[in-house]
């Protein structure tokens, strides 16, 4: 089965991505799948070959030159007029408006487009309104990649696990806010001495807000709500606390007692009523969530499976590529039984 892919967005996800598909090749044909990229496009330019973009050359000329291509057309253009089945957005997340991610989807469904993202900036603003049209449009639109990157929160949740009843779940969604609190801990280091090595050592942006308030996390609780619950909420109605105020001594304290200090996010269903937030919380160690590093964990709470906690790395290119690539065959096996 033949599926031609458009890539918008080809910073390090975008590039994990096509380097997956291209490292994959052999085992996806195996599997009868031809994936082909006929188009990619960047914040600055696009490349287009309706015969298959060399996904290897493509991220070459990218990491050498920063662009993509020369070629003038946008990327609305690219999803509009160049012919392919599915879209992978994978710009960055924006908080404020989703854009231009939103626009990104919203024109991939107008034009029949399937659409895979990473981008969690759109779900977490307008889930509803996506999620409506692509129904309303006969189309298929994963985004597990949104979520626990590598760590298949949604895909567990909505398929391996349906027939349950899902009561709630409880993780650690951010690696940076774990990977400062693991370093914390063990080292009894101050939070701007850790947060200034995260930093360095890239596992931080050089503007961490988005990250220690707890906004990432909460973004990925909305998306994760709104899924599971089937409710329509934006992050801002997510209760909210980061860690930028946690010391050393308070870790220590906790470790006396047996405990460590965890940003954790929480979906609680208790009747009717949905609890969401994210704060820091004590969690006892050697609990399954008391992971250390840039690891992410979640638990899962069910009426017949009981407890079921994976854990997994929750960001990196590839890691969320893998995402990405799972969605795309989830697509591919439907579209071919719908034929």
């Amino acid at each position: 089965m033949k599926l031609r892919f458009t890539i918008v967005g080809f910073g390090s996800v975008g590039q994990g991505v096509a380097e997956v598909l291209e490292r994959k090749k052999d085992e996806l044909e195996k599997m009868g799948f031809d994936f082909e990229v006929v188009g990619i496009a960047d914040s600055s330019s696009s490349f287009i070959d309706e015969n298959g973009v060399n996904l290897v050359e493509a991220i070459k000329r990218k990491r050498e030159t920063g662009t993509v291509g020369k070629e003038e057309i946008t990327a609305i253009e690219m999803i509009k007029e160049i012919p392919h089945d599915i879209m992978i957005e994978v710009t960055p997340t924006n908080v404020e408006s989703g854009e231009p991610g939103l626009s990104h989807i919203l024109t991939a469904f107008e034009n029949g487009r399937h659409v895979v993202t990473s981008n969690k900036g759109p779900l977490a603003l307008h889930f509803r309104k996506l999620v409506s049209l692509a129904k309303e449009k006969g189309l298929h639109f994963r985004y597990e990649a949104c979520v626990g990157g590598a760590m298949p929160v949604i895909n567990l949740t909505k398929e391996l696990l349906a027939g349950n009843e899902i009561k709630g779940i409880v993780g650690i969604f951010n690696g940076t806010c774990n990977y400062i609190l693991t370093r914390m801990a063990s080292e009894q280091l101050p939070y701007e001495h850790v947060l200034s090595e995260a930093q360095e050592l890239g596992i931080a942006e050089m503007d961490p807000s988005y990250d220690v308030e707890g906004i990432d996390t909460a973004l990925k609780l909305t998306i994760l709500a709104n899924t599971i619950f089937d409710l329509n909420i934006s992050f801002k109605d997510v209760n909210r606390k980061g860690i930028t105020e946690i010391n050393p001594e308070a870790l220590i304290l906790a470790q006396e007692h047996g405990y460590t200090i965890k940003l954790v996010g929480y979906v609680l269903k208790n009747g009717d009523k949905i609890d969401i937030g994210v704060s820091p919380m004590l969690v006892p160690l050697g609990h399954p969530l008391s992971v250390g590093g840039t690891l992410n964990a979640a638990a899962i709470y069910t009426d017949l499976a009981s407890e079921i906690t994976i854990t997994g790395k929750g960001a990196g290119s590839l890691e969320t590529a893998s995402a990405i690539l799972s969605d795309l065959i989830s697509i591919a096996r439907s579209l071919r039984v719908e034929k």
